[in-house]
């Protein structure tokens, strides 16, 4: 399947979310040939963007290959061009550029960014307007529901930033209340494409193959945003892209190749950060891929607590694969 986010051809429908402290180029790198048609970095400052901050320089390096968008946060749409404009003027391989309408996170809505654009409808369509008018590649917007279920006005928002030609939207279906809790809101987005005159990516709860499928036949999205649902669960990927091409089920995958699996991404992650680092990074991701299998709470206790080189992770992997290699993780 192909569709299209302005002139940029989009081939396939599982589409790597924008996550804060994981999308790093590491994770991207590694994600990347399971299926992704198109990734996103860790959202960015447009002030780290226009001041030349070191860490924010970090978060939008591109991966190796395949189609990367960078995001940005921030609430002047004065800025956000102008950090726009140095980064697609610097970074001729950037894809997109994507504005967050949606983060939650207190530190970045208190400065009037993330989803406290969304109770502004007009300066959401008046930040795309502006940085439309600096770069000459897609720039998209990624929003949610609204502030609170009293305060639900996706529909505003979109209409704005339609009006303001932005390319491709992308709605994750929960208020900025809610955060990340709480079962997500599809009935609130069903038909939604056929309403629309650009692409909808939607998101929320995509943990497995069946999750996309009921996301994508109740709102017509052209592509599914993968989140935390892909951490330690990296052929979900595959999974959706095959499906979404061919109709094709895939089975999930077993206990040994999914330890093979955070080894190769530890191995990605070592190439960009220290030794210190990464061994934090790996006891947060290793768990994950051994959840979903019977009797694996202690191992992942384990991999979680005793993690405290890559050799001691590769020999607690080892173990566990020992024991139940061939035991197929269940649907997360």
């Amino acid at each position: 399947m192909v569709w299209k986010i302005g002139d940029l051809a989009i081939e396939g429908a599982a589409i790597l979310a924008p996550m804060s402290g994981f999308t790093s180029k590491g994770y991207r790198d590694f994600i990347q040939p399971f299926g992704v048609s198109l990734s996103f970095t860790e959202m960015a400052s447009d002030m780290g963007i226009i001041h030349g901050g070191r860490r924010t320089a970090e978060y939008i390096e591109l991966n190796n290959n395949g189609l990367t968008g960078v995001q940005l946060f921030g609430n002047d749409p004065n800025e956000l061009s102008e950090a726009a404009g140095i980064i697609a003027d610097n970074n001729p391989d950037v894809a997109l550029i994507d504005i967050n309408m949606g983060c939650p996170v207190s530190k970045v809505v208190r400065n009037d960014a993330g989803s406290y654009l969304m109770r502004d409808p007009k300066r959401c369509g008046e930040i795309i307007r502006k940085v439309r008018s600096r770069i000459d590649i897609p720039v998209t917007a990624k929003i949610r529901l609204g502030w609170s279920d009293t305060e639900m006005n996706f529909m505003d928002v979109i209409d704005e930033l339609q009006s303001a030609e932005v390319d491709m939207i992308s709605l994750h279906v929960r208020t900025k209340k809610e955060g990340y809790a709480g079962k997500p809101h599809y009935e609130y987005a069903e038909g939604l494409r056929k309403r629309m005159s650009v692409p909808l990516v939607i998101s929320g709860n995509i943990y497995s193959l069946d999750d996309a499928i009921s996301a994508m036949n109740i709102s017509g999205a052209d592509a599914v945003m993968i989140a935390r649902g892909g951490v330690g669960n990296p052929f979900l990927v595959t999974q959706v892209d095959r499906y979404f091409r061919t109709g094709e089920r895939l089975p999930n995958p077993t206990v040994r190749q999914q330890a093979e699996w955070c080894i190769q991404l530890m191995e990605s992650l070592s190439r960009n950060m220290d030794e210190d680092t990464l061994i934090r990074k790996m006891r947060c991701y290793a768990p994950k891929f051994i959840a979903g299998c019977h009797g694996c709470r202690e191992h992942r206790l384990k991999l979680a607590t005793m993690t405290d080189s890559r050799e001691s992770l590769i020999r607690m992997l080892d173990s566990i694969v020992e024991k139940m290699g061939d035991v197929h993780i269940g649907d997360r």
